[in-house]
């Protein structure tokens, strides 16, 4: 494979490239948990109901899902500056389509372009952070450094949604964006040098249109689901779709010189079992989450602002547990600490499961830092093992495919545990006993997967390089420039 072409080299530039990539990727998270907490004010302005609610969350989701392999190939080829601005230009002109969406579907489209600017943006910055430093040492250093201070942005959504929607609306969510996204766009343009890998290979158009479009039709039919019938002719051909879609994915890929998706992948065991495990990750995590705001706000009556803080202590559980991942499964292998972590995830959210309208919230609490934690410490180990399973120089497509299955869990959870929450609603029972059921679901979910991996995940000791930081939940890591992983690298 033909050497990267950077740049980018000097020691001041290498700190303005930091900072750049760290404030993208920042920009990136911070916008995956600051929804969550404009939900029940969006419910209101917008004037819908639950399935709205899944649209704008999943929206996003599912188009930053089916197209983080594409944008890390575009940014090999094409340049990784060009690919990364211009996912900073597009997420940044969608926020501010967003915050001025007049009703639903205009939302839903700016969720959509904001996904496919989050695709580009968030593998480009560390595609560029990678090839600028290509020392080993100096990489696991730089990276580190991208993934816990972009990680912040996953703290500081819930309690910056709180108060930008408490003061000014749910509209202010997408404002926010628009300083950090100018910021970038004049600071990257004038500093930011460009780098390529000519060997690269051709992005798979055929395979990427057909999973977009497979996983786009499933989740109509889950959302939908609820509110059409679930025996609707629309639904039902809906699934039928999209098994015919995956169907034809399948067979593409199979004949196909380059996939985003290599079949032959799934006959290791250690890659298919971690890639299994990492869908339910995304889905009880997602599923959940899009949930904790609905429920301080219509089920225990606090305020938009007080909502985004009580559901804090999730995300910075992630943030404090996310590091020490790696070299807890460094130490004890792979599979103990990933079964351990969806072991806790999988008891916390069980016991958020139990809670009711009077839990004083010195008992709940509790429970969302366990499932934080659980969640921190299977996902990272997660990836390592996928990376495990295949040759060297398939790393980066190995990270790729398993932060692309945790966001398709993503997509499915805030889908399959909302049509649960509809289901019960429609047999008459209450949003809350609807968001018990949901919580039970995701938790038990979890706890079979914990035995799963317990069981299946096997050659679990990690390779010595294994305990290299790994990107922040959410992140989305890529091909470096020599084709490995750069956060495993």
């Amino acid at each position: 494979m033909a050497a990267p072409h950077a740049t980018v080299g000097s020691r001041p530039d290498r700190a303005v490239l930091l900072t750049v990539t760290c404030l993208g990727q920042f920009m990136v998270l911070l916008d995956n948990t600051i929804v969550g907490a404009a939900l029940p004010d969006m419910r209101e302005g917008l004037h819908t109901q639950l399935t709205g609610l899944q649209w704008i969350v999943d929206a996003y989701v599912l188009l930053v899902a089916m197209l983080l392999l594409s944008g890390g190939v575009f940014a090999d080829r094409f340049g990784r500056k060009r690919v990364y601005l211009s996912g900073v230009a597009v997420f940044t002109v969608a926020s501010l389509l967003c915050s001025l969406a007049p009703s639903l579907g205009w939302l839903v489209v700016g969720r959509m372009l904001q996904g496919i600017g989050a695709a580009a943006l968030s593998p480009a910055s560390l595609a560029l952070l990678a090839a600028a430093h290509p020392v080993p040492q100096e990489r696991v250093r730089a990276i580190g450094l991208w993934a816990g201070i972009s990680g912040i942005g996953l703290a500081a959504g819930p309690v910056a949604g709180g108060v930008l929607t408490d003061a000014f609306g749910w509209p202010a969510i997408f404002l926010v964006n628009l300083p950090i996204g100018v910021v970038l766009l004049l600071v990257g343009l004038r500093h930011l040098g460009e780098s390529r890998n000519p060997g690269a290979p051709a992005i798979d158009v055929p395979g990427t249109v057909l999973s977009v479009l497979a996983v786009g039709v499933l989740t109509y039919g889950l959302i939908e689901g609820g509110a059409r019938g679930w025996t609707s002719p629309v639904i039902l051909g809906s699934f039928a779709t999209a098994v015919i879609l995956l169907a034809a994915f399948v067979a593409v890929e199979a004949r196909r010189d380059a996939p985003m998706l290599p079949l032959r992948l799934l006959r290791q065991r250690l890659f298919t079992v971690s890639n299994t495990a990492m869908v339910v990750v995304g889905f009880a995590l997602m599923g959940s989450s899009f949930f904790f705001s609905q429920f301080f706000v219509y089920v225990q009556g606090s305020s938009v602002l007080r909502a985004g803080l009580q559901t804090l202590p999730m995300s910075v559980a992630m943030v404090i547990v996310s590091p020490y991942a790696g070299r807890l499964a460094a130490r004890y292998g792979f599979r103990i600490v990933v079964t351990a972590g969806l072991a806790l995830a999988a008891l916390g959210l069980l016991a958020l499961g139990t809670v009711h309208a009077d839990t004083g919230y010195g008992n709940v609490w509790w429970r969302l830092g366990l499932a934080g934690a659980g969640f921190a410490l299977a996902m990272s180990p997660l990836t390592g093992a996928a990376i495990q399973a295949v040759s060297p120089h398939e790393g980066g497509l190995a990270s790729g495919i398993s932060s692309t299955t945790r966001q398709i869990g993503a997509v499915l959870g805030v889908a399959v545990l909302g049509a649960v929450v509809r289901t019960r609603q429609s047999d008459g029972t209450s949003f809350e006993t609807g968001l018990n059921s949901a919580f039970l679901v995701a938790g038990t979910i979890t706890a079979a997967a914990a035995v799963f991996t317990g069981l299946w995940l096997t050659r679990s000791r990690p390779a010595k390089d294994a305990t290299s930081p790994a990107p922040a939940p959410g992140a989305a890591p890529v091909t470096s420039p020599n084709g490995a992983s750069t956060h495993s690298r």
